[in-house]
């Protein structure tokens, strides 16, 4: 069996050479794809054909595809969460120290001064009080979503001496035996807001996070405090953060996400994206994303999916394998049960899990599956994708 991958931005070829040439067709052209492999495309104005049985996103955030498109034709999308996560907290930690030692605005000072040596020294010691920052051990970091990264920048704050407050209501068993035990727990994201000198945002842009830094929850951060924002333009209120920057509430706001009106901010640092822009972390996301696409490709199983659940059934020996993705309704498992039970077909091996609205079974068999069965099964209302691996 062979699949066909349409590539849409340049991938690293340490993740490409991880599907074998013989099996596997990649480029940037490829027409009825059986999948997606994607960076920073916008795909929500692609047509997508009905071959399309997967898209992988070499990176974390998944705002350029249309998942909620594909989770109603049964198409998983994958990510890769945890593979750029050492890059950005590098540089989260990197923005702690921006925003503690005024190093942004020094520099711009050093910059500008003019003369000799002696006038040069005699301006750098006049100026330098205008600089006077802090150092980072005693004070409190807010780390707002503990996922793969804020894990990591929590942990490495607590390292460094820093009281740490984290607060995620959603986190994972395997995040939370990440977490240093020094690592406190906020009742809420006021709570968090409330007891931090700095805080650092670390969640997915999505509706209910829109706007979650606002002017209230400024003001209840300890007077000169610092944000950090490395997650998405618009988790901040822009005119709420600015303001307070002005009144001398927030005394610095680090930003991953420029806009006109922050790159001309004295007290903002805005970089140009920069969170994942390494090497390391482009290889480490392409490599985990064509793992995952492949072994779900070849073996339907799923890891690290955005919309789907995880579903990972050890292939026995000597089976047929169908994966079916359904609505999560009830007797689904009956029918496709009862429709391989018509051809004769024992289950050696079934596997069923489900997220949300989705379903998705892995059915292994003593016997091969005949066309007409699968085409029966894709017929049942509510399955949304059927197919004989």
């Amino acid at each position: 069996m062979s699949f066909r991958i349409l590539i849409l931005n340049n991938i690293s070829e340490r993740g490409l050479e991880r599907l074998p040439r013989d099996r596997f067709e990649v480029a940037s052209g490829i027409a009825a794809p059986d999948a997606v492999l994607v960076r920073s495309a916008d795909m929500h104005s692609m047509a997508l054909p009905p071959s399309v049985l997967a898209v992988a996103r070499a990176g974390a955030g998944t705002n350029n595809i249309p998942v909620a498109e594909l989770t109603r034709r049964g198409v998983p999308v994958f990510n890769a969460p945890g593979a750029n996560a050492n890059a950005v907290k590098e540089l989260v930690v990197t923005g702690l120290l921006l925003a503690a030692r005024n190093v942004c605005p020094a520099w711009e000072f050093v910059r500008g001064l003019k003369g000799d040596q002696q006038a040069l020294e005699r301006s750098v010691e006049e100026g330098k009080k205008r600089f006077v920052g802090y150092e980072l051990p005693g004070r409190t970091l807010g780390v707002v979503g503990l996922g793969a990264i804020g894990v990591e920048v929590a942990n490495v704050a607590h390292a460094l001496g820093m009281k740490v407050l984290g607060h995620d209501p959603q986190i994972t068993v395997k995040r939370a035996w990440q977490l240093s035990s020094g690592v406190e727990q906020a009742l809420s994201v006021d709570d968090l807001f409330a007891r931090s000198d700095v805080v650092t945002l670390h969640v997915p842009a999505i509706e209910a996070t829109r706007g979650l830094v606002s002017a209230a929850r400024i003001r209840l951060m300890r007077p000169g405090g610092a944000l950090l924002n490395f997650s998405r333009a618009e988790i901040v209120n822009e005119a709420d953060v600015l303001a307070a920057l002005d009144a001398g509430q927030l005394s610095a706001y680090v930003s991953d996400f420029p806009t006109p009106a922050t790159t001309a901010h004295p007290k903002v640092v805005a970089l140009p994206h920069l969170g994942a822009s390494t090497a390391e972390a482009e290889e480490n996301c392409a490599v985990m994303a064509v793992e995952t696409l492949r072994e779900f490709l070849e073996s339907g199983n799923l890891r690290n999916s955005v919309n789907f659940p995880e579903a990972v059934l050890p292939r026995l020996p000597a089976t047929y394998r169908l994966a079916i993705a359904n609505a999560n309704v009830p007797n689904m498992v009956g029918q496709i049960s009862t429709a391989l039970a018509s051809a004769g077909l024992n289950i050696a091996d079934l596997l069923n899990q489900s997220r949300g609205e989705i379903a998705y079974t892995i059915i292994d068999t003593d016997a091969p599956v005949p066309a007409a069965i699968v085409t029966r099964l894709r017929a049942i209302d509510g399955v949304l994708n059927a197919r004989l691996l």
